[in-house]
């Protein structure tokens, strides 16, 4: 008898803990509770990440105005420039007004449709981000090592190529991947950040996610690892060069590789915060520097690639403009 009643609670037990993760499974709604922290002084943050969305809108939409107006400036590096601009929009666009919105309404909580867009959205910036930067660095290897190629490496159907790979691969290739969040169940709904991003999805998840994690490591690789090889083989080349080379080489070099070498820091420097903070424990202390982390990959490059090549870009085209005023018939 009281081994029946032992199994008959037992099988009890059983259902009551599968019932209670089957609710526990049906999460579609989750918490983005990092902004708690900022309801207090919301219409501070409010202005701090106004400012910044604005100033992303305003100097890229510039710099792509004056590279597409001046038929001068149809080159090779600023055709890339300007896709750099037109995803810079992009990254800043699905980040900033979704963090303003959140913190003018005090609504905290994400759906799990617009989670996963925003995950498409976020990853296929940065990924975007680093295949122009590589397609950038190889265009500044050939113009610098092999000068006598150039036109025929980066010719108008090459360049036209490297720009629909870098666009087309990651919004074709990262769905791929994204597929297996969409068909997971999930056991919590606490997210600590502003946004959604796949890792912190998939620690909610309550299915066994240990294959889709080395898949996911993989992947990454695929996304990360071929650009920072074109990246790091460009710029050895391009210090070989300017080693061996004449002065006059060296400073050539120097002139046409800085902003971009400043971008590619700065882009590996948000990856980094992105990638610690990830792993960051963060208690209220740390909150200021953990919202830095995680908000610095998606605003900050943005803002600076601007303002990086827009000197280039603004010098290039007064020298053209104050070129053309001269050579015109004085009235």
């Amino acid at each position: 008898m009281v081994f029946k009643i032992s199994a008959v609670t037992n099988n009890t037990y059983d259902f009551v803990l599968q019932c209670i993760m089957k609710n526990a499974s049906s999460f579609t709604t989750f918490i983005l509770i990092n902004y708690e922290p900022m309801e207090q002084q919301r219409y501070l943050y409010i202005i701090i990440f106004l400012l910044p969305y604005m100033l992303t809108i305003i100097l890229n939409t510039c710099l792509i105005y004056i590279i597409c107006k001046d038929r001068t400036l149809h080159e090779p590096m600023y055709i890339f420039i300007c896709n750099l601009s037109f995803n810079g929009i992009y990254g800043g666009t699905v980040l900033l007004p979704h963090i303003l919105s959140k913190l003018a309404t005090k609504s905290y909580k994400m759906p799990l449709a617009n989670c996963l867009i925003q995950i498409f959205c976020l990853h296929t910036f940065g990924i975007i981000e680093l295949m122009i930067l590589a397609v950038m660095a190889y265009d500044r290897y050939a113009a610098i090592c092999i000068p006598l190629h150039y036109h025929n490496k980066m010719s108008p159907r090459n360049v036209k190529i490297l720009i629909a790979v870098a666009w087309l691969f990651p919004l074709c290739a990262f769905p791929m991947w994204m597929s297996w969040t969409t068909q997971l169940s999930f056991c919590g709904n606490i997210i600590y950040k502003t946004h959604c991003t796949n890792f912190d999805l998939i620690k909610l998840s309550c299915n066994d996610t240990s294959l889709q994690n080395i898949v996911g490591m993989l992947l990454m690789g695929v996304f990360v690892l071929p650009q920072l090889t074109v990246i790091l083989f460009s710029y050895v080349q391009i210090l070989r060069i300017c080693l061996h080379g004449h002065k006059d080489s060296k400073k050539k070099a120097l002139q046409t590789c800085m902003p971009h070498l400043l971008t590619v820091i700065n882009y590996v420097c948000g990856l980094s915060f992105e990638l610690i903070q990830v792993r960051l424990k963060t208690t209220h202390t740390q909150y200021g520097m953990s919202l830095f982390m995680s908000v610095y990959f998606l605003i900050i490059p943005p803002l600076l690639n601007p303002v990086i090549y827009g000197s280039t870009v603004l010098k290039k085209h007064i020298y053209t403009f104050v070129q053309r005023k001269k050579l015109s018939p004085v009235s």
